[in-house]
């Protein structure tokens, strides 16, 4: 166990989180990883406890979001509300539908990244994770992309606000993390970084190495988009050089890391091929990170994925192995099994990590491994020159 108290922020209140029923973002996946944490006796504990959310306040979602989009979404979050104009906020589309009660549930889920950031920044514990949060695509006036409020947004600007903190943003989900990167482009006291498929291929179409920054934000922007089909292998090995670069540059108060988990290769909605070993490692490399430059500090969210049965419990669960300093063991429990198998509509694995070997390899794995070195290369050399002048050089 780590000298770390960790927090894991949750109420299952959350799961009202739902736009309909066939939505491929699921609030199932939040209730079978607390249940998966809780059978292996990962949480609860003195140096583990399990906090409740509270509902962000509207000044606190005004730090982010507009005024006039926050009154739009509590219009259409009334029952039987006209929804006609719902898609001038990037509401009532496929993507992100509209549902009765919307802006109180996405308003406890962003209090849950608050109160984590609460949590870690008041010293009651080191290390908070809010599996219901990492709504990385809402922008200051629209959501986008099965995201209504942006709660890793509200949860930077609270810290911001009430510590005056340096703030490194990590997003390594499929995804780019626009709306994040989108609110904060021209603050240079929030360094973003994201580690996404990449947009050529991928919604949201954006997160290429020449978003940089705006204004004095310019240089705290950086992004590295992976080549389709990428494995752990060139995942891991750029991000174990990129993540402490920037850090030690940067050198944050705080990291705030959004755990989206839908690179991996069972995902139904992205073409990246990560293993189970991708969550382990990136956690270890962050809190690592952290360890040394600023006191252990982590605010952590779940994000995208979609292998709602077989990926995302065993995903989030080492993630919070990780964070909180425990080794998990290998065996899922079998009564974690019985409780779910009759519910699952698919063979639940029986193992907490991907066994060595478990996926074929691709045909053209030199091939992108050499794309994403080339494309690491690039965000280094337009990055050299910001960089160099934060005193780090490459």
């Amino acid at each position: 166990m780590s000298e770390h108290r960790t927090a894991l922020i949750w109420d299952p209140a959350v799961t009202a989180y739902q736009f309909r029923p066939d939505h491929p973002f699921n609030p199932k996946r939040l209730e079978l990883t607390v249940s998966l944490i809780e059978a292996m006796g990962l949480a609860g504990g003195e140096r583990t406890p399990i906090v409740a959310p509270r509902q962000a306040t509207d000044a606190e979602l005004l730090r982010v979001h507009s005024p006039e989009y926050i009154d739009a979404v509590k219009r259409f979050s009334a029952p039987g509300a006209d929804v006609s104009d719902a898609w001038r906020w990037g509401l009532g589309t496929d993507d992100t539908p509209v549902f009765p009660g919307m802006h109180e549930v996405t308003s406890l889920v962003c209090g849950g990244s608050i109160r984590a950031a609460e949590l870690v920044m008041g010293g009651e514990v080191t290390r908070a994770f809010n599996l219901c949060g990492g709504l990385h695509h809402a922008h200051r006036d629209r959501g986008s992309g099965f995201c209504v409020y942006s709660d890793l947004a509200a949860a930077i600007a609270w810290i911001r606000e009430a510590h005056g903190a340096r703030v490194m943003y990590l997003d390594y989900d499929a995804h780019h993390g626009d709306g994040v990167q989108g609110i904060f482009y021209q603050d240079p006291e929030v360094l973003t970084l994201s580690i996404h498929e990449s947009g050529r291929y991928l919604f949201p179409g954006t997160g290429f190495v020449d978003e940089l920054g705006d204004g004095e934000g310019y240089g705290y922007s950086l992004n590295l988009p992976l080549d389709p089909f990428t494995e752990d292998g060139s995942w891991t090995s750029i991000q174990a050089k990129l993540i402490p670069e920037a850090a030690e540059a940067f050198r944050p108060d705080v990291i705030v890391l959004q755990n989206g988990c839908d690179g991996h290769m069972l995902d139904p909605l992205t073409h990246l091929r990560a293993s189970t070993r991708l969550y382990e490692e990136t956690v270890r490399v962050v809190c690592e990170t952290a360890d040394r430059l600023c006191g252990g500090r982590v605010v952590a969210t779940g994000g995208g994925g979609y292998a709602v049965w077989s990926v995302v419990p065993r995903a989030w669960t080492l993630v919070w192995a990780g964070l909180s300093g425990q080794q998990a063991p290998d065996a899922i429990p079998r009564e974690w099994l019985d409780r779910w198998q009759g519910e699952s509509p698919e063979l639940l694995p029986e193992r907490l990590r991907d066994p060595e070997g478990a996926y074929p390899p691709v045909p053209r794995r030199d091939e992108i491994e050499a794309t994403n070195r080339r494309t690491f290369e690039s965000l280094r050399r337009q990055a050299y020159p910001l960089l160099r002048g934060w005193g780090l050089g490459f």
